[in-house]
């Protein structure tokens, strides 16, 4: 159950005495994020298939296909393009951006399975951020959960061959920027629209694609227009659900469930890419799930307390 202190702009969670009942806005993030984490997948898959294309196109083409939904829903609901937390918004595009770039670049070096796992170093970062940035305490028992996952986020890697050091160092950035993201959004909270913040997002991310287009275009041909077009559709869905559960509940306790993505793009890299993934990938995944388990678990009742 969510409280509004009048006034505060504050939102308190209730949580109930059984630590096996999750709150109803818990349980919706969760859904949320879910098929968020299934939208960015199928978007992930395409723009490996489309690697061929240069990075800056394939932000471009991504970006615009949101860029135009979002656009035509917030006119047609009659909410302002522009918002009201305008500064809190350009970060949160300009993060999102930059985190986009590097991501769509990694993957012209690394497998498809490792570069999302890596990737997801965001939300340990988020949780490590809101300590730092909002003075948040954890406990030591919550800090090994953490290790625990991070461990696991190594092992999923499986020191692929694939993975270059120049490939590496873009992905990890890529997650540092996606933390930040995770940051601003939990920040706006429910002060903005959620569209109204994905469209900052694209529209921000489709001027940069754009500009950097212009030092290497690729004329997509037949079947490709439709690929690219879909990474808007795709991406949308993926960005919307994400913003919703951000929104509705603190991020540090919906972030984590972005992991399911690992299986996806993970299931992508064997039978679509046939990528090949080791036994200590598998045990990684393990670790990963388990640490975040133990993480919320931990949360709920230090919440009760």
């Amino acid at each position: 159950m969510a409280l509004l202190i009048p006034g505060s702009g504050i939102v308190c969670y209730l949580v109930p005495a059984n630590p096996l009942t999750l709150p109803p806005l818990y349980k919706k993030a969760i859904v949320f994020m879910v098929w968020s984490t299934l939208s960015f997948s199928v978007m992930t898959g395409l723009v490996k298939y489309l690697v061929h294309f240069p990075t800056f196109e394939l932000v471009f083409f991504r970006s615009l296909g949101t860029l135009l939904i979002t656009t035509a829903l917030l006119k047609k609901q009659g909410v302002s393009l522009w918002g009201t937390h305008r500064r809190l918004l350009v970060f949160r595009g300009l993060s999102g951006a930059i985190s986009m770039v590097l991501f769509f670049g990694a993957l012209h070096f690394i497998s498809i399975g490792s570069a999302v796992t890596l990737r997801y170093t965001a939300p340990l970062l988020t949780a490590i951020f809101a300590v730092v940035v909002y003075k948040e305490k954890m406990r030591a028992l919550q800090w090994l959960f953490i290790l625990i996952s991070f461990t696991g986020v190594v092992l999923v890697k499986g020191f692929d061959p694939s993975v270059s050091y120049w490939g590496f160092s873009m992905i990890m950035l890529c997650a540092i920027f996606s933390a930040s993201v995770y940051l601003i959004i939990g920040k706006i909270g429910t002060l903005e629209h959620p569209l109204v913040i994905v469209n900052y997002f694209m529209l921000t991310a489709t001027l940069v694609g754009l500009l950097g287009s212009f030092f290497s275009w690729q004329t997509p041909v037949g079947i490709e227009w439709v690929l690219l077009a879909a990474l808007g559709i795709f991406g949308f869905f993926g960005q919307y659900f994400m913003t919703k559960a951000f929104q509705i509940y603190p991020s540090q306790w919906v972030a984590p469930f972005k992991y399911v993505e690992v299986f996806f793009t993970l299931s992508l890299g064997l039978f679509v890419f046939s990528e090949t993934y080791t036994l200590l990938s598998f045990l990684g995944t393990f670790l990963i799930i388990f640490g975040l388990v133990l993480h919320v678990i931990y949360k709920q009742k230090k919440c009760e307390a």
